[in-house]
């Protein structure tokens, strides 16, 4: 997916940030819109998709199996669906790039259709574990042949009807909650997932949506039990996907690390589930203000007003890890320029993203200036008190889009720019990132 020639950027302070800005669509109610609107019968309407790679991954995925797709304008997408054990066999391999995601999700789709996928990606997604998918779509009797390890390229083959199970997720993870609800759609009798420590529930919000009988339990001790009863039938909705909270990130610890800056991002999907971030900037003493708050299509969302604060160090709850761990890469480099000292910990997931996060996010934040200790599951960081980074480094991306814009954002406060050895990844999420940032700056 990605061009073959690097296209590296250096990324310099030029004063305050100023302005307002909307984000690209949230990246996980966007492929999940596209899934569920091709098992629906009859015709969706989507409005503010992410056009990034990833989501263009899913939506020709789903093409290939039989659905109807088509962009009708900007972020506008119509699609016919073919209804739940529908999917047709695809004439050829489906291409996931660089989306952890989509390879999931779609797994838990395949799993209990009767056909049979072949999934592959790019360098860095062909690294990724899949394990923890091919497990339970395995007791529900999908077959699979991976490579070694887990990971792509793999073949699905799809059992029909597939055996309902009673799943407890040993590890916080969306993507394997939605694989095994996605492979109950058609599974006669009730999948449940058991869920220790609650994740983004965008799945749960939108299955019940489209028309899905699924109902989730609290017990005594937190644990979510959901669960869902198979052979449904999806109607066809209307979606406005709300602006992802991971990319409205970006804007907001640029404009809190960056002296005299006030940034305001619009329609902000404020899901319980992923506005740790904001939570934990706030707890540093971050000036954010919410406004416009209200609801849409089951999702709650907000305009959000940053404004440069002198942030102070703070240690992060670990329980805090799963609803913001895209996140992490941007809030270390807001970390770096506090006062005194953050501690993270409970971060393991970060090892196996795109990238190794938590070992690039140490080395580059080190290569222009920031006092980091890495250790297993975290980092320490001493932050500058406010003060400049000194930057003057070029910054190994890995092909991971997060890494690049986290280190863009740290080139807004430092003496020297910051060069990303690789821009292009970028667009696997924020295809608008780069001019977004200039105009910020062109405004004043």
């Amino acid at each position: 997916m990605h061009s073959v020639q690097p296209r590296p950027a250096s990324f310099r302070s030029q004063g305050p940030l100023r302005g307002t800005v909307k984000v690209p669509g949230d990246k996980s109610i966007s492929h999940r819109s596209l899934m569920l609107s091709a098992l629906a019968v009859g015709e969706s309407r989507i409005s503010g998709l992410l056009e990034g790679e990833d989501v263009l991954a899913t939506a020709a995925a789903m093409r290939a199996m039989g659905a109807h797709i088509e962009r009708t304008g900007e972020g506008c997408w119509t699609v016919h669906g073919v209804g739940v054990g529908g999917l047709m066999q695809p004439a050829s391999a489906l291409d996931m790039g660089n989306s952890g995601t989509s390879t999931r999700l779609l797994m838990g789709l395949v799993a209990s259709h009767a056909l049979t996928a072949t999934f592959i990606g790019d360098a860095s997604l062909s690294k990724r574990p899949m394990g923890r998918v091919i497990n339970p779509l395995s007791q529900m009797g999908a077959e699979f042949t991976a490579s070694p390890g887990g990971t792509l390229p793999l073949m699905v083959r799809g059992l029909v009807p597939a055996v309902p199970i009673r799943y407890h997720l040993p590890v916080a993870s969306a993507q394997v909650k939605s694989a095994v609800l996605l492979a109950g759609l058609n599974t006669p009798g009730i999948t449940e997932v058991i869920e220790p420590v609650p994740t983004r529930d965008h799945s749960e919000r939108m299955l019940r949506g489209f028309g899905a009988d699924l109902t989730v339990e609290i017990d005594a001790d937190g644990v979510r039990h959901i669960r869902l009863v198979g052979e449904a039938e999806l109607k066809p909705q209307t979606i406005d996907v709300p602006g992802d909270p991971s990319s409205a990130a970006f804007p907001i610890v640029a404009a809190l690390i960056t002296p005299g800056s006030e940034v305001t991002v619009t329609h902000v999907g404020m899901n319980p589930t992923r506005t740790g971030i904001f939570k934990m900037l706030e707890a540093m003493g971050a000036d954010l203000t919410y406004a416009n708050e209200r609801e849409v299509g089951g999702e709650p969302v907000a305009d959000i007003t940053a404004r440069h604060s002198l942030l102070r160090g703070i240690e992060v709850p670990p329980d805090i890890a799963p609803s913001m761990i895209d996140e992490f890469p941007v809030f270390f480099v807001a970390a770096s320029t506090a006062q005194g000292q953050t501690i993270t910990s409970g971060l393991d997931e970060l090892r196996v993203k795109e990238s190794d996060r938590l070992a690039l996010m140490a080395t580059g934040l080190k290569a222009i200036g920031a006092q980091v200790e890495e250790r297993e599951d975290g980092l320490v960081i001493q932050g500058t008190g406010g003060e400049p980074l000194e930057g003057g480094a070029t910054i190994n991306s890995a092909l991971d889009h997060r890494i690049a814009m986290s280190f863009a954002v740290a080139g807004q406060h430092c003496y020297h720019p910051v060069t990303v050895d690789d821009v292009s990844p970028i667009a696997t999420s924020f295809p608008t990132f780069e001019a977004m940032m200039h105009n910020l700056q062109e405004t004043h």
